[in-house]
């Protein structure tokens, strides 16, 4: 019951204020980042539509993906579903790896930026949310 108790006072300790503003930066590079692209994909101008036939999607699916891609920023924007948002994203972007190494694209340019936003996805909830960091780190 003490260990029970000790370890929800820990969770309602507040976060640093440093720590707080650079996961919110992070968090903000990748929402930032991802808004543009669920933008194009439901804007769908040509050059988008060309990308998509050239990585095999059919071009009338880029606003569906763009859709797709905004219900999950929305959802991991929200503080209270960040975490489910954040999964969300993990697939989404796995598929968008799976599709670059199926077409042959530049690893580092094209194949690992999705895990680069990830990271940045990731390593914000990590540092905004204490009950992440407390089910990631190593038990007593």
């Amino acid at each position: 019951m003490v260990t029970n108790v000790l370890a929800s006072e820990r969770l309602m300790e507040p976060v640093s204020t440093k720590t707080s503003w650079s996961g919110r930066i992070l968090s903000g590079l990748a929402v930032a980042f991802l808004l543009f692209d669920a933008a194009i994909k439901l804007m769908a101008p040509p050059e988008v539509l060309a990308a998509h036939d050239q990585l095999g999607f059919p071009p009338e699916l880029a606003r569906s993906l763009g859709t797709l891609l905004l219900t999950c920023v929305v959802t991991y924007v929200i503080p209270r579903t960040s975490f489910l948002g954040a999964v969300l994203l993990t697939g989404y972007l796995g598929g968008a790896i799976a599709t670059h190494v199926r077409v042959g694209s530049p690893l580092f340019s094209h194949v690992l930026f999705p895990v680069y936003v990830a990271a940045f996805i990731w390593g914000g909830l990590y540092l905004r949310d204490a009950r992440l960091r407390e089910l990631l780190l190593p038990r007593r």
